[in-house]
């Protein structure tokens, strides 16, 4: 039976696959019965379920999933690879489960709309659209920053403890209201990683578990950066899995609010990438662009430079090189690099509705 079993669950990886293929090319069809009906029951389900335990449930899954391979590779040498076929089914089908789960509970997000049709806007933008923009995020985040401290050039201190700031952006994401995006956050499920320091060393500020949709954040990082950290983690909690577009709602959703602390970090986040783009293909405009933010801004993003600095080292480029490839094989070609797409979101947006209001 058990064989059998084995057997079944191994042949149905390559359908699953071949499924998968030909699902992606039907959006419409995932963000209509996946994303918005499927996968907000099953989110809700999850949150329900797991949002009263104050640790991530998810990272001791992955913890127990970790040492369960590491034994079960332990057996299959001290067996001398007896039985290999059985051994080789039994990895096939652990994957095909894996594959399934991955998808059912979270992974066919990938293969949704895109978030630009759905907002009915555009993805191309000019370098002047890219100028103007950057310089009206220049001047917000300097008034911003100017109503928190006392001196120019004095950097933001967020004196929150780290559950407060959750409760912030969870607070934010329950004022939200723009007709254009339809919110459905309803319980809290943030936790602080239990593998912070991993992470610190891999280079990440968070992760969803697709498993158990907890929304997991570094512990570690400047309290600066826990606002769009996490309210980038509940964006891929909410559905949306590209990595553009949790950059680009964490940066709606905080430039939005209400709390002055929460949208100096939003403003600072946008600001990051529209220079960071606009570097790319003129870095002496770029420089003179970052002449005109204060003082203060500037040791807010030396800091958590600072802070990534401490842990640069070949774990976060192998990271990156493997979370790169898991990118492009989940229907981002650019791999990490679609970080950087957030910008034609944030400037197309700015075009069509305004950013600010």
């Amino acid at each position: 039976m058990k064989h059998f079993t084995l057997k079944f669950l191994a042949i149905l990886l390559p359908i699953q696959i071949a499924l998968i293929s030909i699902l992606k090319l039907f959006p419409k069809f995932i963000e209509q019965y996946y994303s918005q009906n499927l996968f907000f029951v099953i989110s809700k389900t999850q949150h329900f379920l797991l949002s009263w335990i104050p640790f991530s449930f998810g990272d001791l899954l992955y913890a127990f999933i970790v040492i369960w391979i590491l034994f079960w590779i332990f057996k299959l040498f001290r067996n001398k690879f007896k039985n290999f076929k059985i051994k080789l089914l039994e990895v096939l089908a652990f994957l095909s489960v894996f594959y399934f789960l991955f998808h059912f509970f979270w992974g066919l997000n990938y293969y949704r709309l895109p978030l630009h049709k759905n907002l009915k806007i555009g993805t191309e933008y000019s370098k002047t659209e890219l100028v103007d923009f950057t310089c009206e995020l220049i001047q917000r985040t300097n008034i911003a920053h100017r109503k928190l401290v006392s001196h120019d050039s004095t950097k933001v201190d967020f004196n929150f403890k780290q559950k407060e700031l959750q409760d912030l952006v969870f607070d934010a994401y329950q004022n939200f209201e723009n007709e254009k995006f339809h919110f459905k956050y309803e319980r809290e499920n943030v936790k602080p990683s239990l593998f912070s320091l991993p992470l610190s060393y891999a280079g990440f500020s968070g992760y969803v578990n697709p498993f158990t949709n907890e929304a997991q954040y570094n512990y570690k990082i400047p309290t600066y950066k826990l606002p769009t950290s996490i309210a980038h983690e509940i964006g891929h909690q909410l559905g949306y899995s590209k990595e553009n577009e949790a950059n680009f709602i964490a940066s709606i959703l905080s430039i939005h609010d209400k709390n002055p602390h929460v949208r100096y970090s939003g403003l600072t986040f946008a600001l990051k990438y529209s220079l960071t783009d606009i570097y790319k293909s003129d870095p002496e405009l770029s420089q003179v662009l970052i002449s005109e933010l204060n003082p203060g801004v500037m040791k807010n993003y030396k800091e958590v430079q600072g802070f990534w600095d401490k842990y640069r080292g070949p774990i976060e480029l192998f990271m990156e090189m493997m979370y790169g490839n898991y990118l492009k094989i989940n229907n981002q070609p650019k791999g990490m690099d679609s970080y950087n797409y957030v910008v034609a979101l944030l400037v197309n947006y700015h075009k069509s509705f305004n950013i600010f209001e």
